[in-house]
């Protein structure tokens, strides 16, 4: 039986309190930085209190665990929404330092919660490729946002971090999909490593959909893997007629994959395949994963 790369452990941590690199004067000066052509001002409050978590220290001892000293990761992709409080810092070059091996390390963000799902993409193409053998995906998220937004944004309701362990295995089925715009499920065929759709009038980022499309979308997607399939969508994203477990909302990026760390044990050892679906509404972007699971070793 081939083998193809799949998703072997999830695991999860939520965090109280905060990072006393929040209180590091740095994080003014470099935000102050970052702000300062768009004309944003400084939430000087905040700065003032300290509030906020280091992605690294949320992410550090969950890699530790996720992996044992004879499991070496070969890449490691750290992703993110809501920026880190250690001003200036290549986190995901930090967080390499918690794994076994020496894996490259990369980051990536500014795509909303579509940054999950493209970051799982990236690690598969890495394996499918034959670069790595055992990838990891870091998903954080910290309360805190020390500017004014230039138009409302949602925080997350606690500091959470996901790590997601990406291992080849015989017989395992792991697509990740990417679509933007309108015309959702349109004709064409999908590529099994991933695709980024082009649908709609544009074709573009950001361009509208039809929320009968997106939902259309999924149920078809879902009534591919079988009726016995688990699906699991981000909160607000809504199937009508759809039997899903929806993600309660205030965990905008790692909810999601926090309720898959939740229940992916069970729906494995019941040899279910799974759905996740998420809307990006900012960027007009549909993302699923579909899973299923090979033989029981």
């Amino acid at each position: 039986m081939s083998a193809a790369p799949g998703l072997t452990r999830v695991l999860t941590r939520y965090a109280d309190g905060r990072s006393e690199l929040s209180l590091d004067p740095d994080l003014r000066v470099f935000v102050a930085d970052l702000v300062r052509p768009y004309g944003l001002p400084l939430r000087e409050d905040l700065l003032a209190e300290g509030v906020g978590h280091a992605y690294e220290e949320l992410a550090a001892g969950l890699l530790t665990e996720a992996l044992g000293p004879d499991e070496p990761a070969d890449v490691l992709i750290q992703a993110f929404d809501s920026p880190d409080v250690r001003p200036g810092a290549p986190t995901s070059l930090a967080l390499s330092r918690s794994c076994a091996g020496t894996p490259t390390a990369l980051a990536l963000c500014d795509q909303g919660t579509a940054g999950a799902f493209a970051a799982l993409r990236a690690a598969l193409a890495y394996q499918r490729t034959g670069v790595a053998r055992r990838a990891v995906v870091v998903l954080a998220e910290q309360t805190a946002l020390h500017h004014r937004p230039p138009e409302p944004v949602t925080l997350p309701d606690r500091h959470c971090a996901v790590v997601l362990v990406c291992e080849t295995l015989p017989g395992e089925e792991l697509t990740v999909r990417q679509d933007s715009g309108a015309a959702i499920g349109a004709a064409g065929s999908v590529d099994p490593a991933g695709s980024v759709g082009s649908f709609g009038s544009s074709g573009s980022f950001g361009s509208a959909y039809s929320p009968d499309s997106v939902a259309e979308e999924v149920r078809r997607q879902a009534k591919a893997l079988g009726e016995e399939a688990a699906v699991l969508l981000a909160a607000g994203l809504e199937v009508p007629g759809l039997d899903a477990v929806r993600v309660p909302a205030g965990q905008p990026f790692t909810g999601l994959w926090s309720a898959l760390a939740d229940r992916l044990p069970d729906w494995r050892s019941e040899r279910r395949p799974v759905l996740l679906a998420d809307l990006d509404r900012r960027l007009g972007v549909l993302s699923t994963l579909t899973l299923r699971a090979g033989p029981p070793s």
